[in-house]
């Protein structure tokens, strides 16, 4: 079936036509660097690396690009606390952020424009919307005039009055409306300043991401991306202003996902952003209530000393992206522990073919997949097929990426009973099966590669010298060998108990005694 997109705009699943045949431009609102990244921050760099890969892997040519607010009330207020510079401490959390992203696999974004390298293009922007009638000077600052922007609230379906309820709006009482909103505001002392026809200032929020949008993707994108709290007022405000602006669609597809919360209380990790005001936009939407470090708040990179990046990015992606994110740490171990049945037949499928399941050439376009000829064993051929193309059905629905980690499980399953029912990992295996088995493994490849997933071998622990572990553990398993030759089964099972506390795993074949960690 063709893929199909849920258009926030619309409030629908709508066929993905691009603004440019075969090309697909993508912007996703990145952060405002004032504070080290939580895993809040995660969720919609990689939802959004994964629509990517898949829409590469249908064979699009697609500019990914992700904003860095790095002018803003909070750096200001973060760099006074710290008695150090806004730029400062900008670098400094913005570095953090690309680490994390490189940790989580998200290398898709072709461009992270700062907001301080575009005042220029806001400048000419809010210039455009002055000379159009659509905004106005008052004190040196520049406001958009919501009034003269006839379908004002057609994002988020709200109107003026409907807006303004329970909404913090910019205190100045001058205003021609309240829900008037700052293209540029006139500088206070000692804070970042920028020259302009209408006196010393800095941008406001929302022309930030309209004019790097215009600028790195033209007058009109094909999605625009971010989390649903930033419905409104940011992404309605963005494109009110673009359009009033350009006169045309500013973008095709609106994707907003879900937030994460905390075990199913609603609340968003990290709490609700307080730029311009803050809105609930729909019956829906979580409530934005902060929660404590304990439960995902804290920095990422804590985070990542419990959970390997890989459990991380499964968690992340087994919900539907527009479907909020309960946060554990129960799940996480979950998750982890479910991705060791991966990590095991990765494991068997080297000592049976003697390759690498991470070295296997898979295909990385639809059009180039992977071949499944029929055989002796047709109908385990039949089966991936049929799994694969789940896969691919969950992905053409919106980008569902909860239904094809699902399917992903399932295919494991399917390859662990071929690889049990033909005896594989006993003796020398018929070649036929093999070429079989890889094959199937080479799809697994080919989907895992859509998600981001299973990219390199999962990292050991640091510092374990495998040399010494591994002859420790042959001459531990020797011992319980001997012990159960002689029948002496309380000593094997001892032993079997005390290597489980410490996390060790061991698996009885007919031939030898596996062992591994975790």
């Amino acid at each position: 079936m063709p893929l199909r997109v849920y258009n926030t705009l619309s409030r629908q699943k709508e066929e993905f036509q691009t603004v440019t045949p075969g090309q697909v431009t993508m912007y996703l609102c990145g952060p405002t660097v004032y504070k080290p990244a939580h895993i809040g921050h995660m969720v919609g760099p990689v939802i959004f690396d994964t629509v990517k890969r898949y829409l590469a892997y249908c064979g699009y040519r697609v500019t990914w690009v992700v904003n860095i607010t790095d002018v803003d009330d909070k750096l200001i207020h973060r760099a006074h606390e710290l008695g150090t510079t806004v730029e400062a401490v900008a670098r400094e959390v913005e570095q953090d952020y690309f680490d994390n992203l490189r940790i989580m696999g998200v290398d898709g974004i072709d461009h992270f424009p700062r907001a301080t390298q575009h005042i220029r293009d806001m400048q000419e922007l809010i210039a455009a919307l002055l000379d159009k009638g659509y905004a106005y000077v008052l004190d040196g600052d520049v406001y958009f005039d919501c009034t003269k922007d006839a379908d004002y609230g057609k994002l988020s379906r709200r109107s003026l009055e409907e807006m303004l309820a329970g909404t913090r709006v910019e205190a100045n009482e001058r205003k021609r409306h309240p829900a008037d909103f700052a293209l540029w505001k006139a500088s206070k002392p000692g804070e970042p300043a920028w020259d302009s026809p209408w006196g010393p200032g800095r941008p406001g929020w929302h022309i930030e991401c309209s004019a790097m949008a215009r600028k790195l993707l033209g007058d009109s994108i094909d999605i625009h991306g971010g989390g649903l709290d930033l419905m409104f007022p940011h992404h309605e405000n963005e494109l009110a202003q673009s359009e009033s602006c350009t006169g045309k669609p500013f973008a095709r597809y609106w994707m907003h996902n879900g937030l994460m919360q905390a075990g199913g209380q609603g609340g968003k990790v990290g709490g609700a952003h307080d730029r311009h005001g803050d809105l609930l936009v729909e019956k829906q939407q979580q409530e934005a209530q902060k929660i404590s470090k304990s439960t995902g708040a804290g920095p990422f990179k804590d985070l990542l000393k419990r959970h390997d990046p890989e459990t991380i990015r499964f968690f992340l992606l087994a919900t539907h992206y527009r479907s909020p994110i309960d946060f554990s740490e129960e799940r996480l171990a979950e998750i982890g522990r479910s991705l060791e049945g991966f990590y095991r037949l990765f494991e068997l499928y080297e000592r049976i073919c003697g390759r690498s399941f991470y070295a296997l050439p898979a295909p990385t376009t639809r059009s180039a997949a992977t071949p499944l000829p029929d055989s002796a064993f047709a109908e385990f051929h039949q089966e991936v097929r049929v799994l694969k193309q789940r896969f691919l059905d969950a992905m053409d629905d919106d980008f569902n990426t909860g239904g094809a980690v699902g399917t992903l499980f399932d295919l494991r399953k399917t390859l662990n009973a071929f690889l049990g029912a033909h005896k594989l990992d006993q003796g020398t295996p018929p070649a036929d099966a093999v070429a079989a088995l890889t094959a199937g493994m080479t799809v697994l490849k080919e989907l895992a590669q859509i998600l981001g997933v299973f990219r390199q071998p999962k990292a050991k622990p640091a510092g374990a010298d495998d040399a010494l572990v591994d002859a420790l553990m042959q001459l531990i398993l020797q011992i319980r060998a001997d012990a159960r030759k002689h029948k002496n089964f309380a000593v094997a099972d001892l032993i079997r108990q005390r290597l489980a506390e410490l996390k060790i795993t061991l698996e009885d074949r007919p031939d030898q005694t596996l062992w591994r960690r975790g």
